[in-house]
């Protein structure tokens, strides 16, 4: 009989397969019967905590709790392609469409393709997918980033760099399928462009760490330039020995922020900051695999003082990610490399005044 052990990702030195096995348990613990991930018991639910809290529980052995969550998700979905951006126990508790929840539901797709190889699970939830990104894109705004709901005038950096990881994820289901997806290559071409030569022209969010390293992460920045970008402020957020600020002007650094920068220093080859990072980190593992959310040093409490699924699923992806190189992962490992999905976008129909050119 197999051990079910041994298609678990671990790092060497760091998390063994059984401690990643329990924290994707503690993950499934919290789900609701209904199929949602909520980010703590009692709390509200959004799509993208929950699809990457799916993720998590598909390579960290959890396959029938992550396929309940994959089956929640179009449940929530509106006529126009939307999710709503926060559910509490099943009803909406703020209706505002998000656009970043929206567009990951084609990262989790992806992933689950990548990991399980079901062709029937795709194309039953392509069309919610295609729905979504189909509303995102309707979404862009003149410079090329896409406003964060239809009720507000701004775009947000990290939203914006994650749902370019997002339509290079669309683009290859839409490959898989057969089913060309034009105006999201366009749509990528041009947001990529405003996130990496029009950052100004986001929402001021400079003090959280996401609008920092989210560029490198959801790849829209990648070679010599996410090196430089990830330097301009590595000393104001990164705190040696106990993991990364949320924000900027706090003694509080977070887990889930803390092992997604280790993800973008993964992706662009960065192994050894990355693995330290996510073994800085491990001081907030709680519990039955368990993890806290942050840890506000000086005054050396847990605050908020709870557990989260949403940072759970952070460390086990970023387990995932370095145990390609550093201890064993999965088929989905590669995720936020993007290294699988589709090529980086050309940049067509600008409405800026900037040359025309390709990210290489």
């Amino acid at each position: 009989m197999s051990d079910p052990l041994a298609r678990i990702p671990y790092v060497d030195g760091i998390l063994t397969a059984a401690q990643v096995a329990e924290t994707a348990a503690s993950i499934a613990a919290m789900q609701e019967p209904c199929g949602a991930i909520p980010w703590t018991v009692g709390e509200h639910v959004d799509i993208w905590n929950h699809v990457e809290a799916a993720m998590a529980l598909l390579v960290g052995g959890e396959v029938e709790a992550a396929e309940r969550a994959y089956d929640w998700v179009p449940t929530m979905q509106r006529e126009d392609g939307s999710w709503p951006m926060k559910i509490v126990a099943g009803e909406v508790d703020d209706p505002r469409g998000e656009v970043n929840m929206s567009a990951y539901f084609a990262v989790g797709l992806w992933h689950h393709w990548l990991v399980r190889r079901d062709i029937g699970f795709v194309r039953r939830y392509w069309p919610s997918v295609r729905a979504g990104l189909d509303w995102v894109v309707s979404q862009q705004l003149a410079f090329g980033g896409i406003r964060w709901t239809p009720t507000e005038s701004f775009a947000l950096l990290t939203g914006c760099s994650s749902i370019y990881h997002s339509l290079r994820a669309g683009v290859a289901l839409a490959d898989l399928l057969d089913d060309p997806q034009p105006e999201w290559e366009i749509a990528g071409g041009r947001l990529g462009h405003a996130i990496r030569e029009h950052a100004d022209l986001f929402e001021d969010k400079a003090t959280y760490s996401m609008d920092w390293y989210y560029p490198v992460l959801g790849g829209a920045v990648r070679g010599a330039e996410a090196f430089a970008l990830l330097e301009t402020r590595w000393s104001d957020f990164v705190v040696p020995g106990l993991g990364i600020h949320c924000v900027d002007t706090n003694p509080w650094v977070t887990g889930a922020e803390t092992c997604e920068l280790a993800m973008a220093l993964d992706a662009v080859g960065d192994h050894r900051r990355s693995l330290t990072l996510v073994s800085d980190m491990q001081h907030l593992r709680g519990e039955d695999g368990k993890y806290w959310t942050g840890w506000v040093y000086g005054d050396d409490v847990h605050w908020p003082h709870e557990h989260t699924t949403y940072t759970a699923a952070a460390v086990i992806l970023a387990v995932d990610a370095l145990g390609e190189t550093h201890g064993h992962s999965t088929a989905g490992s590669g995720i936020m490399r993007g290294t699988s999905l589709a090529p980086h976008f050309a940049e067509l129909m600008l409405e800026c005044e900037c040359a025309v050119g390709d990210l290489v």
